[in-house]
């Protein structure tokens, strides 16, 4: 009987150290395709962009530290994973509906926060700094835009995570 308990917890800890695993790695990726089509396609983002990166940062920190927890542990922050997942496809919700004209967007959306003390330094602020504004679509496949598609995966990502860490808690009391 010994043997057959040590291999269900060896499985349940294989189960939960890949779905860390994946997690982190499907973070890693979406946040990786924000970077690259900042760095490398030129797509400068809007504050609502850059506020949708934010979610997929605690899913790596929390992936990341659920691999070095014990199990019961590793179901709670892979929980927390899930829910930062979904504030995120929040956030991406509320983007596409400013994009689509649905609702204004933030004070931020499209407007510099200006330290200048003269006409000359903030005109020379003006002309230096480009304006991304959150309304606007710059890149979009099948008329779907990129906050589009990030809501599209948060939602669904994220509930296989809590379903997942779920499932795993239930496991992990046996």
């Amino acid at each position: 009987m010994d043997y057959i308990g040590t291999m269900i917890a060896n499985l349940i800890e294989f189960a939960f150290r890949r779905a860390a695993v994946l997690l982190l790695i499907a973070a890693m990726a979406v946040l990786g395709s924000a970077l690259t089509s900042q760095y490398v396609g030129g797509l400068q983002p809007c504050v609502l962009c850059l506020y949708q990166r934010w979610p997929y940062v605690v899913v790596i920190v929390l992936a990341a530290i659920a691999l070095a927890l014990p199990p019961r542990a590793r179901a709670a922050a892979l929980g927390l994973a899930g829910l930062a997942l979904w504030v995120g496809a929040g956030i991406a919700a509320f983007h596409v509906g400013v994009e689509q004209g649905w609702w204004q967007g933030t004070a931020e959306c499209g407007g510099i926060d200006s330290g200048a003390d003269s006409v000359d330094a903030l005109r020379a602020q003006l002309l230096g700094t480009p304006i991304v504004r959150c309304d606007v679509v710059p890149w979009s496949l099948f008329g779907i835009s990129m906050a589009g598609y990030n809501f599209l995966l948060s939602i669904p990502l994220g509930g296989a995570v809590l379903i997942a860490a779920r499932r795993l808690t239930g496991e992990s009391r046996r």
